[in-house]
């Protein structure tokens, strides 16, 4: 089941709410009691390289859209 982080604007306090996919954007309350939360961005790093076979290398490029742009 997946885990959504928020943070309550009352009290500043951090949290986590495991919940169905199907809920998450339903609103939470915070462990304190306030119900003025609201859900973080959560992010995912993924490092390294797994299994025997090498991939290609993703095209590199510049600025803020990859180089398509220009930029």
């Amino acid at each position: 089941m997946p885990r959504y982080d928020y943070r309550c604007r009352a009290c500043g306090d951090t949290f986590e709410v495991s919940r169905p996919m199907v809920e998450a954007t339903a609103p939470a309350s915070c462990p304190q009691g306030h119900a003025d939360t609201v859900k973080l961005l959560s992010t995912v790093a993924v490092t390294g390289r797994g299994g025997g076979a090498s991939a290609p290398a993703a095209p590199s490029g510049g600025g803020c859209c990859g180089g398509a742009c220009g930029c």
